[in-house]
C-alpha cells in the first residue's frame, strides 16, 4: 500500500495570524523608503522627456524593420550631457552639473604642495631662486635679453636683438647724422679731423676719436680694467667710482657672468689724472711712490719672517732644555739655575744691553756664567 502524499498545511485564520507575523525593522523602512523615492524620480524623468519638444530618439521606431537604412534624423541629434562640446559658454549652474570633477580637491597630504616654473629658477651657488624671491638681484635677471619670448619667432628675435646691439653702439640706423656744414657744435676726430667718430666713446667717456686713430695709437685710447688702473697707477675706489673724475664703461664679467660687472678706463685719461697735481703731480713722483711701497713691503715681510724665526729659537732652546732634563745624563744633573760646583745656587750678573746686528734685538749677557738673554723692549 503506497505512503500518502505530503502536503502543505492551509495558512492559519483567526486572530492568531495577525499576531504571528513579525513587524518591520527601522533598515526595511528606510530601504523601502528609498524605493519609493526611486521611483518617483524615475517617474519624473520619463514625464519630463515626453513633454520636451523635441525629445531625443536613438531608439528604433516601430515602423523601422530590421536589415534597413535609419534614417539621418534618427541620430543627428545628441543629448546634452557633460561630452557634449556644443555648449561653449555654459553657465555656472550647467558647469557644475556637466563637470562634476571640477568640484574635486587635492588630498590633505598635498595641499602644501608648491608647483614652480623650472624654466624661471635660476641657480644662484647659494639656491635655486626665481625672480619674483629677489627683484634686485643682477644675477637672476642677466638672461632677460637672451631668453626668446614666447609666441615669437626665431627670425623676429634675431632680429630685435640686432636692433638693441645696434642702437646700444649708436651705429647702423641708430648712429647720428654727419653733415659737411661746419659749425661750432660738430663733432670732429681730436687726432685726424674726421666726422666718422666713435659715437659711444663720445656719449661714455666724453672722448671724440676715430676707430682708425683707435687703432693707430694703442697707448693713449687702449682700455684699462679697474685692477690695472689701482696697480699701475695707484689710484683708490672711491677714484675709480667717480664718473665726472674718470668715466668709464661696463662689460659683462669674463671669467664669470654672476660676479660684478667689469669696469674699463681710457689710459690717457688715468694718465692725466695720475700725473696731474691732483694725485701725484708727476710720473716721477707716482714711480718714487711705488718704490717707497714696495720697500715698506718688503721690510714688513721681512719683520714678519724674523719675529716667526725668534719665535722658533725660543720654543727650540724650551724643548732642548727639556729634552736634557729628562735624560738625566751629561750636564742635566741639577735643576736650572743651580751652581753644581759649588754650593748654592748661581746668581746671574747681567751686563749691558747689546743689540744684534743681525737680528735688531738687544741681547744681555752674564758675566759669570756666559749666558745670553734677549730683551725686547716696547
Amino acid at each position: 500500500m503506497a505512503a500518502p502524499r505530503p502536503a502543505t498545511p492551509p495558512a492559519p485564520s483567526g486572530p492568531s495570524a495577525a499576531d504571528s507575523t513579525s513587524p518591520l525593522t527601522p533598515e526595511h523602512v528606510r530601504q523601502r523608503e528609498i524605493n519609493r523615492l526611486k521611483a518617483k524620480a524615475l517617474q519624473q524623468q520619463r514625464e519630463k522627456d515626453q513633454n520636451a519638444p523635441n525629445p531625443p530618439s536613438l531608439s528604433r521606431s516601430a515602423s523601422q524593420t530590421a536589415g534597413t537604412k535609419r534614417s539621418y534624423t534618427t541620430f543627428s541629434e545628441t543629448p546634452s550631457n557633460q561630452r557634449d562640446a556644443r555648449n561653449s559658454t555654459p553657465t555656472a549652474t550647467q558647469n557644475a552639473q556637466d563637470r562634476p570633477l571640477d568640484a574635486i580637491r587635492p588630498a590633505r597630504s598635498f595641499t602644501k604642495y608648491v608647483e614652480y616654473d623650472l624654466s624661471k629658477i635660476t641657480d644662484t651657488k647659494g639656491g635655486f631662486l626665481t625672480q619674483e624671491d629677489d627683484p634686485h638681484n643682477k644675477a637672476l635677471h642677466s638672461d632677460d635679453t637672451e631668453t626668446k619670448p614666447a609666441g615669437m619667432t626665431l627670425k623676429d628675435w634675431e632680429r630685435q636683438r640686432l636692433l638693441k646691439s645696434l642702437r646700444n653702439q649708436k651705429a647702423g640706423p641708430f648712429e647720428p647724422g654727419i653733415t659737411s656744414i661746419k659749425h661750432e657744435k660738430q663733432k670732429t676726430c681730436r687726432e685726424c679731423g674726421t666726422l666718422e667718430i666713435d659715437f659711444k666713446w663720445d656719449e661714455t667717456f666724453r672722448c671724440q676719436v676715430c676707430n682708425t686713430c683707435k687703432e693707430k695709437h694703442p697707448d693713449k685710447y687702449s682700455l684699462l680694467t679697474k685692477t690695472e688702473a689701482k696697480a699701475d697707477y695707484l689710484l683708490t675706489d672711491p677714484e675709480l667710482r667717480d664718473e665726472d673724475l674718470l668715466p668709464h664703461m661696463e662689460r659683462p664679467n669674463p671669467h664669470k657672468s654672476t660676479w660684478n660687472n667689469m669696469m674699463l678706463f681710457l689710459r690717457y685719461q688715468v694718465e692725466e689724472y695720475a700725473f696731474s697735481d691732483k694725485r701725484w703731480g708727476s710720473g716721477e713722483a707716482l714711480d718714487a711712490e711705488y718704490e717707497r711701497r714696495e720697500a715698506e713691503k718688503k721690510r714688513r715681510k721681512e719683520n714678519k719672517f724674523k719675529a716667526k724665526l725668534q719665535d722658533l729659537k725660543k720654543r727650540t732652546r724650551v724643548e732642548a732644555y727639556k729634552r736634557s732634563r729628562a735624560g738625566g745624563g751629561g750636564g742635566g744633573g741639577g735643576k736650572f739655575g743651580e751652581d753644581l760646583g759649588g754650593g748654592g745656587k748661581h746668581v746671574h750678573e747681567w751686563g749691558r744691553t747689546v743689540e744684534n746686528p743681525e737680528t735688531g734685538i738687544g741681547v744681555k749677557t752674564c758675566m759669570e756664567c756666559g749666558m745670553e738673554v734677549e730683551e725686547l723692549e716696547f
